[in-house]
């Protein structure tokens, strides 16, 4: 039983892979070190609303056999919101992910340097990151062999190593277990609700949603492989919010001030535990960098492939072009050093409206019977659902404020 379990390892994976990029490594770094383990329950509601919405797309993508983005462009028949679906989707996910491509692989750059060191190349007026080439080069590689199975057995591999590198960080800092069980419980004196809906949003991603759906129904053929598509969904993304949970309590343990980012702390660790936690942290965010700037290329071609309906799966060669513009963009900003500050906003805007949008139209689809049939939405999961609904909503309007109030 173990052994066929494993051997269904895969789309759940690439979702934890997704989530726990450098984004939410920062996040829950700055989180530990400001909050203490106060913010652990809110990582705990965060690995619960990515089970409830993720487990709604991979329903979709194994009944289905069609992405989220095929499912709205043929559901949606109004001609007028047909288009401005497709419009949100795209400016969220495609351009979204072009803009914070670069933040991905400078997330990988730094565990990089904070390891190896740091590796330029000076040509006139511009400053050349070799590491952000050569990362760039490696995700290339990978997409390009245009195969799941090699993609789904490297994330394994990364996941794995994420994994390990971020609990012995968090196991050689030493925290004290009953302050972690009480972080595991809301306290009106942790955090104010902004903060922990930048939590709860790290784990809860709209790309994900788009990816998930696609990847079940590349790997799975059948409605049959439900049950073990849920039981892959649900470990992976536990196994990713403990992750998640382990860069917190290394924060919060380490019990450092002036940090401002995961690399940060993987410099203050070194006086206090050893080069061991600084290596450990390090390795797992370059772990971190490298998943994120694969699966992100990855989502914005499946979302592209389905707006359109185009035909062919990852060999083709519209698919590979999308990804390919996803990817090299990404590394010339991070080359560069430049910040596209204007682009993550308006991303940050479309993704905020997108999110609510499609956690209610997932909502609405998994309770049609003539797309799931018997697989549609039971009263339990219409309840949960609605939970998840309202704090999308919340997350969607946060996202918005925030980019309003940084003008």
């Amino acid at each position: 039983m173990v052994r066929n379990f494993l051997r269904n390892l895969g789309p759940g994976i690439l979702i934890s892979a997704a989530f726990i990029g450098p984004g939410t490594v920062t996040v829950c770094t700055l989180a530990g070190v400001e909050f203490g383990y106060g913010l652990l329950w809110a990582l705990l509601l965060s690995v619960f609303s990515c089970i409830i919405l993720q487990e709604m797309a991979a329903r979709l993508g194994v009944v289905s056999q069609k992405g989220l983005s095929d499912v709205i462009r043929e559901q949606v028949k109004t001609p007028v919101l047909n288009i401005l679906a497709i419009i949100l989707i795209f400016s969220a996910i495609v351009i979204g992910n072009a803009a914070y491509q670069a933040g991905n692989i400078t997330g990988a750059v730094l565990g990089a340097e904070a390891i190896f060191g740091v590796q330029n190349l000076q040509m006139g007026d511009f400053t050349l990151n070799l590491w952000s080439i050569g990362i760039g080069g490696f995700a290339f590689i990978l997409l390009f062999t245009g195969s799941y199975k090699t993609l789904e057995k490297f994330f394994i591999t990364l996941v794995l190593l994420m994994s390990i590198s971020f609990i012995l960080t968090a196991i050689l800092t030493k925290p004290n277990i009953l302050e972690v069980l009480n972080g595991l419980l809301p306290s009106r004196n942790a955090a104010g609700l902004l903060t922990v809906m930048a939590i709860v949003g790290t784990t809860v991603v709209p790309y994900n949603l788009f990816l998930h759906a696609s990847l079940v129904s590349e790997k799975w053929k059948e409605a049959s492989f439900l049950a073990m598509a849920r039981k892959e969904l649900v470990v992976s993304i536990i196994l990713g919010g403990l992750v998640s949970m382990a860069i917190l309590i290394s924060a919060a343990s380490a019990g450092l001030a002036d940090v401002n980012s995961a690399a940060d702390m993987a410099v203050s660790l070194e006086p206090l535990f050893g080069k061991f936690a600084t290596w450990f942290m390090s390795l797992g965010l370059l772990a971190a960098g490298i998943t994120s700037s694969i699966t992100a290329p990855l989502a914005a071609a499946y979302v592209v492939k389905g707006c359109f309906g185009w035909p062919g799966g990852m060999k083709s060669a519209k698919f590979k072009l999308v990804w390919g513009f996803v990817l090299m963009l990404g590394v010339f900003f991070s080359t560069l050093q430049i910040n596209p500050i204007e682009i993550i906003r308006f991303a940050q805007i479309a993704n905020g409206i997108l999110l609510p949008v499609i956690a209610i139209f997932l909502f609405w689809v998994v309770n049609k019977a003539s797309v799931l049939g018997v697989h549609r939405n039971s009263k339990l999961q219409n309840l949960l659902g609605i939970v998840v609904i309202v704090l999308a909503l919340f997350l969607g309007i946060k996202s918005i404020l925030s980019v309003v109030q940084g003008l």
